[in-house]
């Protein structure tokens, strides 16, 4: 334990606290100090006690006050939150979707590629029989010429 000496309402006080919190202690002491400085030029002499009891309160009222807003805040965190993680799925959702959008169109022009390629065959095929068939009939005809 420490001990620290303070000054509080132009009085010395020594007071204890544990190892490595005595720059904290005299913060503390003189941030209340200056609370109550600052009540007793507004308030007047109205009593130490009294003046002690409006200190606290104000202090008190500050800190719930503080505590509220952090509450409300954590509160907003919170929901900002959800709503990420919401958002996030769809997201997921939505990509996933597409990944099996994709793959479907994939797949139906894979389709379109071999039906492409069958009908390519099936043409060149045709106009291989059509060609052979125009030749013959040509050849037929100069043929039929030849012998008249």
């Amino acid at each position: 334990m420490a001990n620290v000496n303070i000054k509080f309402n132009n009085k010395d006080y020594l007071l204890s606290c544990d190892d490595g919190q005595e720059e904290d202690l005299k913060s503390l002491t003189k941030f209340l100090d200056k609370k109550y400085s600052h009540l007793r030029e507004k308030l007047g002499n109205i009593g130490e006690n009294k003046l002690l009891l409006i200190t606290s309160i104000q202090v008190i009222d500050e800190y719930f006050d503080l505590k509220k807003r952090v509450l409300s805040q954590k509160e907003n965190f919170e929901n900002l939150s959800k709503k990420f993680k919401d958002m996030r799925s769809l997201a997921i959702d939505y990509k996933e979707g597409k990944d099996k959008e994709i793959s479907n169109l994939t797949s139906e022009l894979e389709k379109f590629r071999k039906m492409v390629e069958e009908s390519q065959s099936i043409y060149e095929k045709m106009l291989e029989k059509t060609t052979q068939s125009l030749e013959d009939i040509i050849k037929n005809t100069e043929d039929k010429a030849k012998v008249q």
